[in-house]
């Protein structure tokens, strides 16, 4: 089954972290449901995001309310309060969530949200909110090495549209500005491969480009 481009995201916890990735994933054209137990938060972000409500996360029945297992993706970006994140993150999981992500401030902390459900934990000082929203807006994109504030090397799963077409066919240079450095294939590596080379599905593009060309290449179907 073909992956959605558009995603639905659930941001639980709109402190600055929080509220930033909120805004970064809708400003990558995803839809965005802002969530707060402080009203004045929400009102700060919700004519920002798709939709926002004033809740307390821990209640099962307010998650309910607002059919919270219906988004893809719900982040807890609960901070300080390590206890209302643990019991955000365990109602979710119960409730069947099918994908959380959680904010902590400590491995201890990180190692405790694992094995009660969570699927992926991001620290602040090591995940911005900003890259973990490109992570999730653009999943073809696995890996990106910024070289300037502009350019960057990014690893990139080749998208099903360009299957069985030879690197001339795709005309990546003209197209969107990038240059392929290497094709990883299984456990070959083509380095600096040539016109006629063919992509296969499945095949992880290395790339050289500006920023923005990354982002549309990323998204192709």
């Amino acid at each position: 089954m073909a992956k959605k481009q558009q995603q639905e995201f659930a941001v639980i916890g709109l402190g600055r972290f929080g509220s930033s990735l909120a805004r970064a994933l809708e400003e990558n054209g995803q839809t965005v449901m802002a969530i707060d137990i402080d009203p004045q938060l929400v009102q700060s972000i919700a004519d920002e995001v798709t939709h926002a409500a004033a809740l307390d996360a821990t209640n099962e029945d307010a998650l309910r309310a607002i059919d919270i297992t219906a988004f893809d993706t719900v982040i807890v970006a609960i901070g300080a309060d390590f206890e209302a994140n643990l019991i955000t993150t365990a109602t979710l999981k119960d409730l069947g969530v099918r994908h959380i992500i959680c904010k902590t401030q400590s491995n201890r902390q990180k190692g405790i949200l694992l094995r009660i459900g969570a699927d992926k934990v991001v620290q602040p000082e090591q995940n911005s909110a900003l890259r973990l929203a490109e992570e999730l807006s653009l999943p073809t994109l696995l890996e990106k090495f910024n070289l300037t504030q502009s350019y960057s090397i990014a690893e990139i799963v080749l998208p099903a549209s360009l299957n069985w077409q030879s690197l001339a066919q795709t005309d990546l240079r003209n197209k969107y500005q990038l240059t392929v450095l290497l094709i990883k294939r299984g456990d070959e590596v083509l380095i600096s491969p040539t016109s006629d080379t063919v992509l296969q599905e499945g095949d992880l593009l290395i790339v050289f480009g500006d920023n923005q060309s990354i982002t549309q290449f990323s998204k192709l179907p």
